[in-house]
């Protein structure tokens, strides 16, 4: 992080404007914490409601300490959202990588703001991919860039004036995006000569971590394999979860016991994986090199069987028997944020609804007033406030751990059928 005025006055001439395209969960935070520390920003999205709230200063998902940082930002004159893109001397490409029906990469977003962006460069702009991409992606960036601006070089080799393209992973963690965005280190890949430097410069304006420069398909598989690894490690524990099950072993208590061993840390286990990075990032690399990624597969299999096993145990007391009321407890893909995004929970809400067309799904997350896209037009699913889902519920399942949840008297789940996945509760009153 800039550490004198005389530093952060060079850096903001160096960098006079900032553009972030895609103003989610990653691009907002950029985009406003780079606003704070005096660069003036221009958010593009292609939601006019994003842009809207933005501008006023509000932010619309949820995000510890992130809406402080944008009304700041905008109240100061810093921030501005807008649906199109305009000049700038840096561009940070923030948009989802999405996976295909093969598992490979959609790179779609990308490509969309590529041709947003190359109209506009005039030479000498520095341009961020941010979005978790596999390798050869920053590459395809530039090569297109270059291809329809053949006035511009990658060299100067040419004459022409050069863009300099890097790739620089976001690493943060969901409900701590505002305290890790300026502590954790950063990997910064280069494609032309200087790019990783400059790029270095950018994010010590805010940044408190090391600067990690490397090329960017080194940058660009670091960020896969760091998901991949926490995949890989949750697939163990939610396979001993099953096991355990079967032989009347507490997973919890076991886990813990085995972790006291000096080179042994197995993760948690639960209903499954989800958001943007562990369910989606190691496919990248199955599909980067598909003969050689046997382990990555079956980790990825695993974590995507653990909903089925979750609904057999919940649906379990009510075969053949007619209209159970159940509560489903949390949505979001982890706790205390509203990230639905690939989130095991609601998959295991939406697959019983249309298994068990008879039953009541009363789903309660604390962080939303609707219903994700997935179980709209469900006739047996609504929202519920806790109470009434513990009052009125034959089966109680916890599928995220929620901090509002550790609130519940477990008094109330006496005589109830409960599946807790997460660890919550003593082993007296589930597992």
């Amino acid at each position: 992080m800039l550490t004198s005025e005389f530093e952060q006055e060079a850096v903001t001439a160096e960098f006079s404007s900032v553009a972030v395209i895609g103003l989610g969960y990653i691009g907002l935070p950029t985009a406003a914490v780079l606003a704070r520390n005096g660069v003036n920003v221009i958010g593009v999205d292609i939601s006019a409601v994003t842009v809207e709230a933005v501008n006023r200063g509000e932010v619309p998902f949820v995000e510890p300490d992130l809406g402080i940082h944008v009304a700041g930002a905008v109240a100061q004159g810093k921030l501005k959202a807008q649906l199109t893109v305009s000049a700038a001397s840096v561009y940070i490409i923030a948009v989802p990588t999405p996976f295909l029906e093969d598992k490979s990469a959609d790179l779609s977003y990308i490509l969309a703001a590529a041709k947003n962006i190359a109209p506009v460069l005039k030479g000498g702009e520095l341009v961020i991919l941010e979005s978790t991409s596999p390798p050869g992606t920053t590459q395809k960036l530039a090569d297109f860039i270059m291809s329809v601006r053949p006035d511009l070089s990658l060299d100067g080799s040419d004459g022409h004036p050069v863009v300099y393209f890097a790739h620089c992973p976001e690493r943060v963690l969901p409900g701590k995006v505002m305290i890790e965005i300026v502590t954790n280190d950063r990997v910064i890949g280069g494609i032309n000569e200087g790019a990783a430097e400059m790029a270095s410069r950018l994010y010590r304006i805010f940044s408190q971590g090391k600067m990690l420069e490397t090329d960017a398909a080194t940058a660009e598989l670091s960020k896969l394999v760091e998901n991949t690894y926490r995949d890989v490690n949750i697939a163990l524990a939610n396979e001993l979860s099953i096991v355990s099950k079967n032989l009347g072993v507490d997973v919890w208590e076991l886990i813990d016991i085995a972790n006291h061993h000096p080179r042994v840390n197995i993760l948690q286990p639960g209903p499954g994986v989800g958001g943007h990075c562990i369910a989606v990032d190691p496919w990248f690399i199955v599909s980067a090199d598909s003969e050689n990624t046997p382990l990555i597969r079956t980790a990825r299999e695993v974590n995507d069987a653990k909903p089925g096993h979750v609904i057999r145990q919940i649906l379990a007391p009510y075969v053949g028997s007619e209209m159970p009321v159940i509560a489903a407890l949390g949505l979001a893909f982890k706790p205390n944020i509203d990230d639905m995004r690939e989130s095991p929970a609601v998959a295991i809400v939406r697959r019983m609804a249309l298994e068990r067309t008879d039953a009541t799904f009363l789903v309660v997350e604390c962080h939303t007033d609707k219903l994700p896209k997935e179980l709209l037009g469900l006739p047996n699913v609504r929202l519920a406030s806790i109470d009434e889902a513990l009052a009125t519920a034959d089966a109680v399942a916890l599928l995220v751990d929620h901090d509002k949840f550790r609130e519940i008297d477990t008094e109330l789940l006496i005589g109830k059928h409960v599946v807790d996945t997460r660890g919550f509760w003593p082993s007296n009153v589930s597992r």
